[in-house]
């Protein structure tokens, strides 16, 4: 097994690699002149299980390229077997055609994916379940439930509820609240535009208890905000809010900062820009032994259904 990095989320990768217990592998990341991306793999790799981890980011557009070129020079390097690593996949909220001519922008990175070589795919929370449909090699879905609940655990919040952003995100919010032993509650939310969210009205009680917004990612920050207000509305006492990939773009750091939301719990599936590094409210927990674990696991051909739960 060799595990390689692109340039997207070193530091994950690195904890990752410390878990496993080896370190990356050596490959040369750079830019010709005009742009284009230059890669070369600056090892052996004939015969081995390699895993490339790159995640999305702000730069979405350049990183998936750079993987799948990565994905590619292992191929023609005669690597035995290539499980493209994704913490974030970009791409993953265009996963259905909500109106005439637009794209499935989630299905063309799984053929992209397939096409560059990727013998397996491992992510974490997917936005759509349904996009592991999409791909025709094995595809496995990690959850950060375990990382954000024992967090939360120690927090000793009192009469929780899990509250659900929107209807879309009901069933993951369900799977949480059971998790927890706690309550759900879900926010009545319509979208007239991409990333343009309106609160309606919350469903279920949180007058007096604590509640946390569960969701898979924080993007702009507008529909976190809006759910937090509405809560406070309502009569919740503590209002905290967990979320798998901290996208963060725009203003949402500001309207965090605005926001009656005392933390925002997020994960290290994408590296924090300087503005969330510096906001006491989020909080960083980090899914490298998750990875690490489920690497492992998938190398040696036992099961990885285990971490998902």
């Amino acid at each position: 097994m060799k595990v390689f990095a692109g340039s997207s989320n070193q530091a994950l990768a690195r904890e990752i690699a410390f878990y496993l217990g080896i370190g990356l592998g050596n490959i040369a990341l750079s830019r010709f002149s005009d742009g284009e991306i230059h890669i070369y793999i600056d090892e052996n790799v004939r015969g081995e299980h390699v895993f490339i981890i790159q995640t999305g980011s702000a730069d979405a557009n350049f990183h998936l390229m750079e993987l799948f070129l990565m994905i590619d020079a292992a191929k023609r390097a005669s690597a035995e077997r290539i499980t493209a690593v994704i913490p974030y996949y970009c791409y993953a909220r265009q996963d259905w055609k909500d109106r005439p001519r637009v794209p499935i922008s989630a299905r063309l990175v799984a053929d992209l994916l397939e096409k560059s070589g990727a013998d397996r795919i491992l992510a974490m929370d997917l936005h759509s379940p349904q996009i592991q449909g999409f791909f025709s090699v094995p595809m496995d879905n990690l959850t950060s439930m375990p990382a954000l609940a024992r967090h939360i655990g120690g927090l000793k919040l009192d009469k929780l509820s899990i509250v659900s952003p929107d209807a879309g995100g009901v069933g993951r919010a369900r799977v949480f609240a059971r998790r927890m032993q706690a309550g759900l509650a879900i926010i009545d939310k319509r979208r007239p535009a991409p990333n343009v969210a309106q609160v309606l009205h919350v469903i279920g009680d949180v007058q007096g208890r604590d509640v946390v917004i569960f969701d898979d990612m924080v993007d702009t920050a507008g529909t976190l905000a809006l759910s937090a207000q509405a809560l406070k509305k309502e009569g919740a006492r503590r209002i905290l809010a967990a979320c798998t990939h901290p996208v963060l773009s725009g203003l949402a750091i500001e309207k965090i900062e605005k926001s009656p939301i005392e933390q925002v719990l997020v994960t290290n599936t994408i590296p924090l820009n300087a503005a969330a590094q510096a906001c006491r409210k989020i909080v960083v927990l980090s899914v490298a032994e998750l990875f690490g674990e489920a690497i492992r696991r998938i190398n040696e051909g036992s099961s990885v259904s285990s971490l998902f739960v």
